[in-house]
C-alpha cells in the first residue's frame, strides 16, 4: 500500500504549494471583485457581504462533495458541532472581516507580503502548544528577520524614508494573519476526531452565513452582479473549498511549524499575480527587500537543525 500524499515529502510539497498558489491568487481576485461589483474601499458592509457569499458557497460545495463521496456530514456530537461553529466564527468570519477590510485599504502586493506574518505567529503559538514543535534560537532569528521584512514593505520608497502603515489597511491584514494562525492550530486539534473535509465544509458554511448576515444587517449590497463577477465569485469559492480542505488534511498529518512555513509561497504568488492582473508596481526596493527577508526568515524557521539532520542521514 503506497503512503498517503499528505505524509510524503513530495506530496506535502506539491499540495502545500497548490494551496499557496490558490490563496495567492485570491489577492488580485478579491480586488477585481470589488471593481466588478463597484464596492468602494469605504463600503465595509458590502465587503463583508461579498466575503459571506464566497465562503457560504465554498462550504456548500465541500459538503455536497462530501455527500457525493458518501461521507457522513452529520456524524458529530453537539459538542463537536459547537467546536466547528467556533472554528467557523474565528477562522472564516472574524479573520476575513479583518482581511477583506484590510485588503480594501492596501495594495494586493503589500497585503500578500503582510499576510506572511501568519507563518511566524504559527511558529510562536505552536511552541506553547506542542512539545515537539519548540521555538529554537534559529526559529527565533527567522521570525525576527521575517518581521524585518514586514517593516521593509511599509517603508515609503518614494520618499526614501518614512513608514507607510495604517491600522485599517496593513494593520488589519496582520490581525487577520494572527487569527488565521491561532484558528489553524485549533482546527488541527479538531481534525483528530473529525473528517477534515466535513469539518472544513461546515466551518466555511457557518462562517460564511455569519458574514452574510452581518453584511446585510449593516446595509451591505452587491448590485452589479454579472456573468464576469459571478464567475469570479465562483472561482473564489472553489479556491477556498479546495485550499482549506487540503490544508486541514496536511495539518492533521504533519507538524504545524512545517506546514505553516509553506505560507512563504503566498506572498510570492500574491505579489506576482497582483502585479500581473492589477497592474500594481512590483519593482519597488521595499517590496523586493521585504520578499527576500520574508523568504530568508522562513528558510531559517523550516531548516532542519543539526539533530534533525543527523537523524535523517
Amino acid at each position: 500500500m503506497s503512503p498517503s500524499p499528505y505524509r510524503t515529502r513530495t506530496g506535502v510539497f506539491l499540495l502545500a504549494t497548490l494551496c499557496c498558489a490558490l490563496w495567492g491568487s485570491a489577492f488580485p481576485a478579491v480586488k477585481s471583485g470589488y471593481a466588478l461589483l463597484h464596492v468602494a474601499p469605504t463600503d465595509t458592509a458590502s465587503q463583508i457581504l461579498f466575503a459571506g457569499w464566497r465562503f457560504a458557497l465554498a462550504g456548500a460545495i465541500l459538503l455536497i462533495t462530501a455527500l457525493a463521496m458518501k461521507r457522513p456530514i452529520m456524524a458529530m456530537s453537539r459538542r463537536q458541532f459547537g467546536q466547528i461553529a467556533l472554528l467557523g466564527l474565528t477562522q472564516t468570519a472574524i479573520q476575513y472581516v479583518f482581511f477583506y477590510i484590510g485588503l480594501a485599504h492596501a495594495t494586493g502586493v503589500k497585503s500578500s507580503i503582510m499576510n506572511a506574518t501568519s507563518v511566524f505567529f504559527s511558529v510562536v503559538l505552536a511552541h506553547f502548544i506542542y512539545a515537539d514543535d519548540r521555538l529554537s534560537g534559529r526559529k527565533a532569528l527567522g521570525c525576527l528577520i521575517g518581521f524585518m521584512g514586514v517593516v521593509a514593505v511599509n517603508l515609503n520608497g518614494a520618499a526614501g524614508v518614512g513608514f507607510d502603515f495604517t491600522l485599517q489597511g496593513e494593520g488589519f491584514i496582520v490581525i487577520a494573519a494572527f487569527v488565521l494562525a491561532a484558528a489553524s492550530i485549533y482546527g488541527k486539534r479538531l481534525s483528530r476526531d473529525l473528517d477534515p473535509m466535513v469539518m472544513t465544509g461546515w466551518q466555511l458554511l457557518i462562517g460564511g452565513l455569519i458574514l452574510t448576515a452581518a453584511g446585510q444587517a449593516t446595509g451591505g449590497r452587491l448590485e452589479s452582479l454579472s456573468p464576469a463577477s459571478g464567475a469570479l465569485l465562483l472561482y473564489l469559492a472553489l479556491l477556498s473549498s479546495a485550499a482549506f480542505a487540503i490544508w486541514s488534511l496536511l495539518l492533521k498529518h504533519n507538524p504545524v511549524g512545517m506546514i505553516a512555513a509553506f505560507n512563504f509561497l503566498i506572498p510570492v504568488f500574491g505579489v506576482s499575480l497582483s502585479a500581473a492582473f492589477l497592474g500594481e508596481s512590483l519593482m519597488q526596493w521595499s517590496y523586493l527587500i521585504a520578499l527576500l527577508l520574508v523568504c530568508a526568515g522562513i528558510w531559517l524557521v523550516t531548516r532542519p537543525g543539526a539533530t534533525q539532520e543527523a537523524a535523517t542521514r
